[in-house]
């Protein structure tokens, strides 16, 4: 059985930096970003990775069948007993996309939703700084700010309801905000 966390924020909240180094501090668990899945298919010069690669430099989201094959493929193949993904769900349909997914398998136990929160203002200063390509430009990374909070509440509400949604201060020091996540991530095993 293999125990599943998400981790959710948004773009600049630190959550693949956070969810990197406690997989790296551990044998027993794997991370994987959902944009760097998604940004190694695009990469791909086939006619979907061209079609994921005009959906990401756009800002918009990926289908769910797309991403949620990328998903369960890499969660399947993992020799790792604990799964961190990051930036999944982004939408209320990857939300109920996974959910029937993981309900009819019996080997991956969603355990948590963890959200990085921090400020709009400080999620800007992160990414318009980070100098990565396409999405530290001003336009795409409020669209992708727009993306983030249109299915929020829903994706919150949903969550909660499960009793799966957990919530950590990402504006804190990466140390601070990473021992917090590991903290939490054992203690819903």
């Amino acid at each position: 059985m293999k125990s599943l966390f998400l981790i959710i924020g948004a773009p600049g909240s630190g959550k693949t930096t956070d969810a990197q180094i406690i997989a790296q501090s551990s044998s027993d668990v794997a991370h994987y970003s959902t944009g760097d899945l998604l940004r190694t298919a695009a990469k791909d010069n086939s006619k979907i990775g061209k079609k994921i690669a005009h959906i990401i430099n756009a800002g918009e989201i990926v289908p769910v069948v797309i991403v949620l094959e990328a998903i369960m493929n890499v969660i399947q193949n993992a020799q790792e007993a604990i799964i961190l993904i990051d930036g999944y769900p982004r939408s209320v349909e990857q939300m109920y996309g996974l959910d029937d997914t993981l309900s009819v398998q019996e080997k991956i136990n969603l355990k948590g939703v963890i959200d990085v929160r921090v400020s709009d203002s400080i999620a800007k200063q992160r990414v318009l700084g980070r100098n990565r390509g396409d999405d530290d430009d001003m336009a795409i990374f409020e669209n992708r700010l727009k993306v983030y909070y249109e299915p929020k509440e829903q994706i919150k509400t949903f969550y909660t309801t499960k009793n799966l949604y957990h919530v950590i201060n990402g504006e804190r020091e990466i140390k601070t905000v990473v021992q917090e996540m590991e903290s939490l991530i054992h203690e819903l095993l």
